[in-house]
């Protein structure tokens, strides 16, 4: 059971590197603005995880100060997306990322075609 609860509608960013879990909200901020390029303040919600992949955290800002969510698995290790490039980060659909937070294989996961309006291939 989950009490987070995460929009379709946000954007989310995954952050490559290892993370030192111990950084807090000013820590985190750094890492947004410096290795991702992007702005904190924006409603983003961006990710973090430690060197080992048992435990992540999540940034953002909600209007009126910063949100950190938190998890650390007992057993286990959350499986990342292959990234086909250097970067430092990269986007994340809400579908990926409640896979990682379910422990789903994402090598496996295959989608059937469905209809989209011009509008839902855009987004």
């Amino acid at each position: 059971m989950s009490l987070l609860s995460l929009p379709s509608s946000l954007r989310y960013y995954l952050y490559n590197g290892a993370t030192d879990m111990r950084r807090t909200f000013n820590g985190l901020t750094v890492l947004v603005r410096t290795e991702l390029g992007r702005s904190p303040l924006n409603g983003d919600v961006f990710i973090f995880f430690n060197k080992h992949r048992n435990q992540l955290k999540m940034l953002l800002w909600e209007g009126d100060g910063f949100g950190i969510y938190q998890k650390r698995l007992e057993k286990g290790t959350f499986e990342l997306p292959k990234q086909g490039s250097d970067s430092p980060g990269m986007p994340l659909t809400h579908q990926q990322l409640l896979f990682i937070l379910q422990g789903i294989d994402l090598q496996s996961v295959r989608f059937r075609k469905r209809y989209q309006t011009q509008q839902q291939k855009v987004v």
